[in-house]
């Protein structure tokens, strides 16, 4: 998940190739989707289950 800065634009493929350049091929995102803006808690903290819960929607455990 990515959000942008205003003013700034970005592909996928491009930041696939500036993350290819820097870090281990298998750590690599296969994907990257561009949000709005973070969700966050009142105290500012990211919620992470609400990033990931378009990935987990039809199953009924949420577990690889």
């Amino acid at each position: 998940m990515v959000v942008l800065k205003p003013g700034q634009k970005a592909t996928p493929d491009e930041l696939i190739g500036f993350a290819r350049t820097r870090i281990a091929g298998f750590k690599l995102p296969k994907t990257v989707d561009f949000i709005p803006e973070l969700p966050r808690n009142p105290s500012g903290k990211v919620l992470k289950r609400e990033l990931r819960k378009p990935f987990w929607e039809g199953r009924d455990r949420q577990v690889n």
